[in-house]
């Protein structure tokens, strides 16, 4: 569900960091950070889907979870528009004040099995949040919310005494994805929710997702690896590189014209289905940037084939080239990359 053109926003990162101190001897003396996210902005409206992609320790899961204060953001700013219509900065609240918002905000995890409790069944598995905020009064009404939950992920009500070993990978994620909507949230970060999946089962879980965010008008960060799954669920797509945001469009304008040479490496490894076009494969020589010991100027001019002096020395900002299309790059503007074919997202 595409979001409407006159939509608010609903939220609002603005050069959100989070460094993790490194240590060391017995008096753990912190000798320098890794930058996992460093100075990251963008925006999000209600109804819309924003594909936060990029390598492995990119840093794009410590963003998400930065955001839904799972981890502690180190600075910057994370606004959010509750239902009452009031904005909040959540990276700055505290605990106390945080809790009531939990409501509003959950997240899908990468691994179904890990994220569920072995312990407890699935009834009490997607119960346990209306627990914890005091919503039910009788068991009844649980049962029933429950019961309901199940039905819409494509789960049998009648399963809800099993356990989570009992249930396939595709299943459990479903069971995680009916806690998640448990509290009828308004914002729900998928962090890899079809990477652990068989393929044969990822389309249904993509097409469960989209169907219950029109349903219930929710609105998505979707953490993934596969561009090729995003291509087919985002609206947007967020390209980060060593903690930093490098590009920044619609799903259409990054596929058919990215504007920055790590976006054009990673378009080039998407699997295309027509066996007549040909596209090059660009190999990135060189290994990822270390984030506790990132290189001079432009994160990536070490691994870039364009790179020229100024990227050596002088880091680019991120600007807007245009109707929103933000890139990374000292030499955007001049740069023609190859993209590659595009359907229509979502």
């Amino acid at each position: 569900m595409a979001p409407k053109k006159d939509a608010q926003i609903l939220l609002e990162v603005n050069n959100l960091k989070k460094y993790f101190p490194i240590t060391q001897g017995f008096r753990k003396q912190v000798i320098g950070h890794v930058k996992a996210a460093d100075d990251v902005s963008f925006t999000l409206q209600d109804g819309e889907t924003l594909g936060l992609v990029g390598e492995s320790g990119c840093g794009k899961t410590t963003v998400s979870r930065s955001i839904l204060r799972a981890i502690n953001p180190t600075a910057g700013e994370v606004k959010f528009r509750t239902k009452s219509g009031s904005v909040v900065d959540l990276a700055k609240l505290a605990d106390k004040d945080l809790l009531p918002l939990r409501t509003e905000m959950q997240m899908v995890f990468q691994d179904p099995y890990g994220s569920l409790n072995p312990r407890m069944n699935v009834k009490e598995i997607v119960s346990e949040p209306l627990t914890v905020h005091r919503l039910m009064k009788t068991d009844a009404e649980v049962q029933d919310r429950v019961a309901y939950l199940m039905k819409r992920v494509g789960l049998r009500p009648e399963y809800m005494k099993r356990y989570p070993h009992a249930f396939s990978g595709g299943e459990r994620q479903r069971i995680g994805i009916a806690r998640a909507l448990a509290l009828n949230p308004r914002l729900v970060v998928l962090d890899e929710p079809v990477s652990a999946l068989d393929v044969s089962v990822r389309a249904a879980t993509l097409n469960l997702l989209q169907d219950l965010q029109g349903e219930f008008g929710l609105t998505y960060i979707f953490v993934s690896h596969d561009l090729s799954v995003v291509q087919h669920i985002a609206d947007r797509v967020a390209v980060m590189y060593v903690g930093k945001l490098v590009e920044l469009t619609t799903t259409e304008k990054l596929y058919a014209t990215p504007k920055h040479p790590y976006t054009e490496a990673l378009m080039s490894a998407v699997p295309m289905p027509d066996p007549r076009r040909r596209y090059e494969r660009i190999v990135l020589e060189g290994d990822l940037a270390d984030p506790a010991n990132t290189p001079p100027g432009c994160y990536f001019h070490p691994r870039c084939r364009y790179a020229q002096d100024v990227c050596k020395t002088e880091a680019p900002s991120l600007q807007n080239l245009g109707e929103e299309h933000w890139v990374s790059c000292h030499f955007a503007k001049e740069l023609k990359l190859q993209g590659v074919a595009v359907t229509a997202a979502g």
